[in-house]
């Protein structure tokens, strides 16, 4: 499942606090089909996630996922970067956890 960064819930909550969104909303991410043949991902603001959506909530943002964007995001995180009043979203290889130790 895709996950979120420590910045990208921090860019989520301030967008979502500036556009006056309920607490109850956060952000979509979906596919788009373009030409037919290429896809691209849509970020947008959502009051809530819409039916079939999968839901991620850390550190009080919430994502919601289409099924398409949901499989294609398993493996990966959103991050952001704060730049003044700028905030640019990406999409990033998920940190490998260590391996265990004393095993």
């Amino acid at each position: 499942m895709l996950t979120i960064t420590p910045s990208a819930a921090n860019a989520i909550r301030a967008i979502l606090e500036t556009a006056k969104v309920p607490d109850e909303g956060g952000i979509r991410i979906s596919v788009a089909q373009e030409n037919g043949s290429q896809a691209r991902l849509e970020l947008s603001l959502s009051e809530a996630p819409l039916a079939g959506d999968a839901v991620v909530e850390e550190e009080g943002a919430s994502v919601f996922l289409d099924e398409l964007a949901t499989a294609a995001l398993d493996d990966k995180s959103l991050d952001a970067s704060i730049e003044g009043d700028e905030i640019s979203f990406g999409i990033v290889e998920k940190d490998e956890e260590p391996p265990a130790s004393g095993a």
